[in-house]
């Protein structure tokens, strides 16, 4: 679908969205909601949000802005006034959804949580985002997505063995909370649609990071299993693995199921490997997978990226190179599936950035605009 324009109305057509978060989590959370078709107007302070110094600029404005607050109503509104705080009042009376991440009580000192504005609307839906949850004794503590990756145990098992803990290389625990909060808010406008009544839905961004922990939780419970960190491998998982190329290029290789370990051996001209007692089934090559990745290893370093690509997607073995941003823009996968959209900004030109998912066949989401200057 051409972006820029909605000719189908999303899912979320008819809902209201007041937005006070700032930074990421907050405001991809509304952006999600946006996508989807709801009205969302995001309220930011007289200097604007600070995501607006944040990452590459072109033309004076933020990249990132054009993205994240991308089909938003945006206002000014100063909260720590009186007559802000009013005014927050009068919109969230007209709203279906509040998405708010400020410190827990924040909100409250300005008669903004969610026990003032639902006794002015029983029906909100109020998505409150923060490091560590409304209650329990670290509620109080500052928290960034990085801090909720450290909390959560996702930052202990990143990196290479022998090296420190290393962090994922975008904002992954606040888009994770975005994505938890849009997706409890749907839920929740569902079950207003039952009972009439709103609810808050309590967002912490490390519990949302160690969601993503779900192996790791039952192995340490009942084995006492501490996971560490192994590099570009998957533990428990062989083989799959980073393989490096004739020509010096990455390619990651994953076979763990028996039936592709078997194709990836016949790939590799030695069928036997799948009956070595070493390797016969997913066990058997976790415990060898010293032995099995050095294998793979000398095989893929006698053949160029190209043709190691071409021999195991032949032989159905996933298998990829490592993209670069520029390999994206070039891919011509992501401009038949329409994934680099195009959207028109008055200070930027057209501008590229990630198409609205998932795909829904009949409500897709879409891009109206990109992200406007503060107050528009």
């Amino acid at each position: 679908m051409p972006q820029g324009s909605a000719p189908v109305e999303g899912p979320l057509s008819g809902y209201r969205v007041l937005e006070m978060g700032s930074t990421v989590a907050g405001p991809f959370c509304g952006r999600l909601l946006a996508d989807f078709g709801a009205e969302v107007i995001k309220v930011e302070p007289a200097g604007g949000d600070p995501v607006r110094t944040m990452g590459k600029r072109h033309h004076g404005k933020s990249l990132y802005a054009a993205s994240i607050f991308r089909n938003k109503s945006l206002i000014c509104v100063d909260l720590r006034e009186a007559g802000g705080q009013e005014a927050m009042r009068r919109l969230a009376a007209k709203c279906d959804v509040v998405v708010e991440n400020f410190r827990p009580g924040g909100l409250e000192k300005w008669g903004l949580g969610y026990e003032d504005l639902s006794r002015i609307n029983p029906g909100l839906v109020m998505v409150r985002i923060s490091g560590f949850g409304q209650t329990g004794p670290y509620g109080q503590r500052a928290g960034y997505g990085v801090i909720g990756e450290a909390v959560s145990g996702i930052r202990h098992i990143t990196g290479d063995p022998d090296r420190p803990p290393s962090r994922v290389a975008v904002s992954i625990t606040d888009y994770i909370t975005g994505l938890y909060g849009a997706f409890g808010a749907a839920m929740a406008l569902l079950a207003r649609g039952r009972t009439g009544r709103g609810q808050y839905i309590d967002t912490a961004l490390y519990e949302c990071a160690f969601s993503f922990m779900e192996p790791h939780i039952p192995a340490y419970d009942k084995l006492g299993v501490v996971a560490m960190r192994a590099g570009s491998r998957l533990p428990d998982s062989t083989p799959n693995n980073l393989f490096v190329s004739r020509d010096r290029q990455f390619i990651h290789i994953t076979a763990m199921g028996d039936a592709t370990f078997r194709r990836l051996a016949g790939c590799m001209g030695s069928p036997g490997l799948a009956d070595d007692e070493r390797f016969r089934d997913a066990r058997d090559r976790s415990s060898h997978h010293e032995a099995l990745d050095d294998i793979i290893a000398q095989w893929a370093g006698t053949l160029d990226l190209a043709d190691l690509e071409a021999r195991l997607h032949e032989a159905g073995v996933p298998a990829t190179r490592i993209f670069t941003i520029a390999d994206i823009f070039g891919d011509p996968h992501y401009r038949a599936r329409g994934m680099i959209a195009r959207v028109p900004d008055e200070d930027l030109g057209d501008v590229a950035m990630a198409a609205p998912v998932p795909r829904l066949s009949a409500t897709p989401g879409a891009i109206r605009h990109a992200g406007r200057r503060v107050g528009q």
